[in-house]
């Protein structure tokens, strides 16, 4: 019948929908892993080599694999998001990771979703719904009390870098949902990586000086942070931002400070109690809020109840 054709088509868009959330998480659990990697294995004190060896490597790469260039507006448009997506926001990520406390940059950051919402409902008429907004504030709540501890010292120049990087990597993922680019997500990808890489590098030079030297260790965790937490990242991600909304992709992103608190507690020995429990519980919820299919199964439970409700 008619009906359980309709009912069928839901249920697929749904299964769909599953789909993409579950591939889109896989972004903020790699980045989960960059501040543990950083403090590590990485040389210290060098956030603008360290950004541009997260992106330009790779991107050349796959340059050279996919043999695709620009054409026309899009030669403006890939250096444009490229130096947004990659470029300035991690020049100003790892300025503010360097010179503020873990928790502090991480609770700045955790505003993003708040900040796409706002942009999406500017630029892309994309209206959050009240649940969203909840579950990002639920999140920058849930992140503090998971992060933050007594005694840190505020550096200014960290706390601008960090929220710039937010507002930065925010309007770009705009811009990924506005423009549709003439290629496939990876070429894409491949053209901010190349874009954004260069940029690092020249800024990099110019500040930093020569490159420092890198140990063994060193090389494996810049492997990682650029396949891993940049490659495929960005790839899912850039999917995600395509196929789901502003807030629902918004909020997966407030996975990366878990994932960063775990990865704290079981190899680096923080402490975990009473207080990070209750902030890993406002953060998990911030994030189901943000998901429309678990909001509208929620109210489909709910007496008397249907549809979704914001």
């Amino acid at each position: 019948s008619s009906t359980d054709a309709t009912m069928s088509s839901v249920e697929t868009k749904r299964g769909g929908r599953g789909q993409d959330v579950a591939l889109t998480l896989i972004a903020p659990l790699a980045w989960g892993t960059t501040y543990l990697v950083t403090q590590q294995w990485l040389p210290p004190n060098r956030p603008l080599f360290t950004a541009a060896m997260r992106a330009l490597p790779l991107g050349l790469v796959l340059l050279a694999w996919r043999r695709t260039l620009p054409s026309g507006s899009w030669w403006w448009k890939a250096a444009v998001l490229g130096i947004g997506n990659f470029g300035l926001f991690f020049a100003l990520l790892f300025v503010g990771a360097y010179r503020l406390p873990g928790g502090l940059a991480s609770t700045l950051q955790a505003t993003g979703p708040l900040i796409i919402m706002a942009l999406a409902w500017a630029m892309l008429r994309e209206r959050p719904t009240g649940a969203a907004i909840l579950g990002g504030i639920l999140g920058v709540i849930g992140v503090s009390v998971l992060v933050l501890r007594a005694g840190f010292v505020v550096d200014g120049i960290g706390v601008l870098a960090a929220l710039g990087s937010v507002a930065v990597s925010s309007l770009s993922f705009i811009y990924i949902k506005k423009w549709s680019p003439p290629v496939d997500m990876l070429t894409f990808t491949t053209w901010q990586l190349v874009a954004g890489g260069l940029f690092l590098t020249v800024l990099a030079a110019l500040v930093e000086g020569p490159p420092p030297a890198i140990t063994p260790a060193g090389w494996l965790g810049y492997a990682w942070i650029g396949i891993v937490g940049t490659g495929v990242a960005y790839l899912v991600w850039f999917r995600g931002l395509r196929r789901l909304s502003a807030a629902s992709v918004g909020t997966l992103g407030l996975v990366n400070p878990l994932v960063a608190t775990v990865l704290g507690i079981t190899v680096a020995g923080e402490v975990f109690g009473p207080t990070q429990a209750l902030g890993v519980g406002a953060l998990l919820l911030g994030v189901l809020l943000g998901q429309p299919a678990v909001v509208d199964a929620v109210a489909r439970l709910l007496p008397g109840r249907r549809g979704r409700h914001g």
